[in-house]
């Protein structure tokens, strides 16, 4: 019998509350299923990626609903994207902005590692192929400090690597630090939408 991926969430939260499993492993496992059964996507099509931090996914976006809701319906809309300049737009005041970009990618030697402590990161190659790492800040090694003024900080870091396509989004949060924007042989120029998402205490 196929169970919706709502009735396991619920499931899953009840077991929870009747104290059967341990709260934060199965807090875990109902946003994993959350990812999956993708009722936070309403009209998009392109799915975030396999590695999401689901618990992280999951919390952000039940504190800020609408918010998320308007980052989606604007990484839904196709024919924007396709035919949009580069350059930053505002999508929600100082809550959500979008920046476009259209040009060739970063070298091994100049692509950093960062993090941001104010918003979360959404990348989303619109054309093209590019390749991007994640790595918990935990692990890497901070050489250039927190800026508040910039909201961002650079490391060292090993981490795990991805191919970006047209098919996928990535989310960055404050505990990850990412590397994104490495050339890829064949993708000389890769147009790119970020989207800057203000993080929710």
């Amino acid at each position: 019998m196929k169970i919706s991926g709502m009735l396991v969430i619920t499931i899953v939260f009840a077991a929870v509350l009747a104290g059967k499993a341990s709260p934060q492993s199965d807090s875990a496992i109902m946003a994993r299923h959350w990812v999956k059964s993708k009722a936070w996507a309403r009209d998009l099509k392109v799915n975030v990626y396999h590695d999401v931090n689901a618990l992280e996914f999951y919390n952000q976006y039940h504190k800020a609903t609408a918010m998320w809701d308007k980052v989606f319906a604007y990484l839904a809309d196709t024919k924007m994207l396709d035919t949009i300049k580069p350059g930053t737009y505002p999508v929600d005041g100082k809550n959500i902005y979008a920046i476009i970009t259209e040009g060739p990618e970063k070298t091994e030697e100049t692509a950093k590692w960062e993090s941001h402590r104010k918003y979360i990161d959404l990348h989303y190659v619109i054309r093209g192929k590019e390749k991007m790492g994640v790595a918990a800040v935990s692990a890497a090694t901070i050489i250039v400090p927190y800026n508040e003024e910039k909201d961002g900080a650079n490391y060292t870091a090993d981490g795990k690597y991805y191919i970006g396509t047209p098919a996928e989004f990535y989310l960055f949060f404050p505990s990850e630090a990412h590397r994104p924007n490495l050339h890829i042989d064949g993708y000389d120029t890769v147009k790119k939408l970020v989207i800057k998402i203000k993080y929710v205490q």
